[in-house]
């Protein structure tokens, strides 16, 4: 059984989103900056985090993404399954049928049981560990919450300076005086 980058990348870019999730929504942009992930492959695995409620998005100006539930609640299990990576170290996938026709391998046992130990050791890692092990190495947080464009309720409105002739009339008297 391997884990591949879809497992990992969504689970390093969730302890990324838990420490610095106190500052406010954090943008996938900066993730994908501090984590050297492809944007674009973040866009796809945070959709998925979201239909599995893990994170919730914030559109606009000083929006991104934050946790859906308490770091604490969010398991390595759940950070995983929600991406679709398998986690089956059998040959048939889990159906019995290793073989083919002839049923089960001599080691479809051995596999199964491994399988069941992955999915408790991760589902006995919740975010928050992951998180308290990344303070505890030293990691630096940005503490200074994201910079937020003051909107204001008065358009601007800037003058408008025409030097071409704005009607056919004052296109004539243009050419009239040349």
């Amino acid at each position: 059984m391997r884990l591949t980058t879809k497992g990992r990348f969504a689970v390093t870019a969730m302890i990324d989103l838990a420490l610095r999730q106190n500052t406010g929504p954090v943008t996938l942009a900066a993730i994908s900056q501090r984590q050297q992930i492809s944007l674009s492959y973040l866009e796809q695995l945070f959709g998925k985090l979201r239909r599995h409620e893990l994170v919730e998005s914030t559109r606009g100006p000083g929006g991104g993404y934050s946790l859906g539930r308490k770091a604490a609640d969010i398991t390595v299990a759940d950070i995983i399954v929600s991406v679709d990576e398998p986690i089956d170290a059998t040959h048939c996938g889990g159906k019995e049928n290793c073989l083919g026709e002839a049923g089960r391998c001599m080691t479809h046992e051995l596999w199964a049981s491994l399988n069941q130990r992955m999915v408790e050791f991760l589902d006995s890692v919740t975010l928050q560990k992951l998180v308290d092990d990344q303070i505890a190495k030293g990691v630096q947080i940005e503490n200074k919450p994201a910079v937020k464009r003051a909107i204001s309720a008065q358009p601007v409105v800037k003058p408008i300076r025409v030097n071409a002739p704005n009607s056919v009339f004052a296109l004539g008297n243009a050419f009239a005086k040349s």
